[in-house]
């Protein structure tokens, strides 16, 4: 390469591709260290030997400690040594790179000046329990409540301290409908009192009360739809309440109503047909500024309804599949589909249904019987309900002949397929590399087949991710990597 050519098009993201090249000698390694553009990613690289650690620490630069920090391939002796740091974010950072660390540096850090520091060892389950025990009692409710919602199996004794905490923040993250991680802690029944009277602990303590009559109505009436969503899910729920539920102005209490196995068909579909009614105005969400508050609170969580009677789930359908395969509810065949037990008649009525969620579920759940075929119009018919990187092609692999046939497949998510054969013939490879589509070319952009010509026009590719994903091929040419890191002044 000339000096004379012009460098990539976008030549900050080729640096952060290539400083995550595998195949990137260590001498070129090194060079990255005085680059000072991008968030130092070189230092997360778990080829780092002793003496280039020892070179970033010198250096001092915020980003690259920062990515050093994050470095799960970091040796202990230079996290400890990290601890003393200066930057808090650099201390942080340490904590969440820290997975299989010593006890020491946590000890260390248990008495960190900054809450954010402290925040994360509360995060962090690989905290000795002695050590972690600590933070209840720590002086920043922040951390007590980032505590409160990550250790859910922490000791009664601690959860105790936790939900009778002074600071409202704290208990409601104690006592939650929602936590971090899972199983859901219980509150000890003698407790159960004082959070359903205690308003930011009432929605989390609802699900484990004893339902008698009064308590239902109190809650029902409740201001806080939080709790009454907890309610209308709760299994003692009277008919009565369940029926005035069903009417509740929230359309999350009336979904929960929808849910139930003891809801009358009749009140099931009024409350379908009433959150698929709801649809926003043309234009929402971009011209929210012209609805007062409770308008746009009112659409935002109609919007969350419909997603979430989107993906709703329901045991009681699995359990007890075959009357459900043909309800008018997606949701409903759905459940009925993550039954591993199904007739083949029924197995094979639901692969074909015209939900793409229930198709799709239905093959996670039928795996034996999911032959080339039906996985490539699975995968070709998938639409999720919202945005992921799965998808069934991920679990359902094509074999090479349907892959092949797939690079010149019409659809450009198909095309994106066929770089999973490694054995792909050049020819189409390179017919990939020029596509134009840029996510076909970002993914064949790391093909072991890519020949080194095509190859560096995807560095120079005008998509930034096609020229990123390139500068990380480890077939790079290491004189092509030199001549990228020399135009990029290092």
């Amino acid at each position: 390469m000339s000096d004379a050519e012009p460098p990539p098009i976008h030549l900050d993201k080729v640096m952060s591709g290539l400083s995550e090249n595998p195949a990137l000698p260590p001498a070129l390694v090194r060079r990255f260290f005085a680059y000072r553009k991008g968030f130092g990613n070189v230092a997360k690289r778990p080829d780092l030997t002793d003496d280039m650690v020892a070179d970033i620490i010198a250096a001092d630069d915020h980003w690259l400690m920062h990515s050093l920090a994050l470095n799960h391939s970091l040796p202990h002796a230079f996290r400890i040594t990290l601890t003393e740091h200066p930057d808090p974010a650099i201390r942080a950072a340490i904590v969440v790179g820290a997975h299989d660390a010593p006890r020491e540096l946590f000890e260390r850090l248990l008495g960190d000046a900054d809450p954010r520091v402290r925040q994360w060892l509360a995060e962090n389950d690989h905290v000795p329990a002695d050590l972690r025990a600590r933070l209840a009692a720590d002086p920043d409710p922040k951390v007590r409540a980032s505590l409160a919602q990550w250790w859910t199996q922490a000791p009664e004794t601690m959860r105790r301290l936790l939900l009778t905490d002074p600071d409202d923040a704290v208990r409601a993250a104690a006592c939650a409908t929602y936590y971090r991680q899972l199983p859901h802690p219980v509150p000890p029944p003698d407790l159960l009192p004082a959070l359903l009277t205690d308003p930011v602990t009432r929605a989390g303590a609802v699900r484990h009360c004893t339902l008698v009559a009064d308590t239902a109505r109190w809650l029902a009436g409740d201001p806080d739809e939080g709790v009454r969503e907890e309610l209308a899910k709760h299994p003692d729920l009277p008919p009565p309440l369940r029926d005035t539920l069903a009417d509740d102005p929230s359309p999350l209490v009336a979904l929960h109503i929808f849910a139930r196995q003891d809801t009358a068909e009749s009140t099931r579909a009024a409350i379908h047909s009433r959150i698929l009614s709801d649809v926003p105005p043309k234009g929402w969400p971009l011209d929210h500024q012209v609805l007062d508050d409770e308008a746009l609170e009112g659409q935002v969580m109609s919007e969350i309804a419909r997603l979430e009677l989107r993906t709703l789930r329901l045991p009681w359908v699995t359990a007890d599949p075959l009357p459900y395969i043909d309800s008018p509810y997606a949701c409903f065949r759905a459940s009925a589909a993550m039954s591993d037990c199904l007739p083949a008649p029924a197995v094979a009525r639901l692969l074909d249904d015209e939900e793409s969620s229930v198709r799709t579920t239905m093959a996670l759940h039928a795996r034996h019987r999911i032959d080339p075929v039906t996985a490539e119009r699975i995968d070709r018919s998938y639409r999720p309900e919202k945005k992921t990187r799965w998808r069934p092609a991920d679990d359902f692999p094509l074999p090479a002949h349907v892959l092949q046939r797939l690079a010149t497949d019409p659809e450009p998510r198909m095309r994106q397929l066929a770089p999973r054969d490694p054995d792909l013939p050049v020819e189409l490879v390179r017919r990939l590399a020029s596509d134009p589509d840029y996510t076909v070319r970002r993914v064949i952009a790391t093909h072991p087949r890519l020949p080194t010509h095509d190859l560096k026009q995807l560095v120079a590719d005008p998509s930034e991710t096609v020229a990123t994903a390139a500068a990380s091929n480890p077939n790079l040419p290491p004189a092509y990597m030199h001549w990228l890191l020399a135009r990029a002044g290092l």
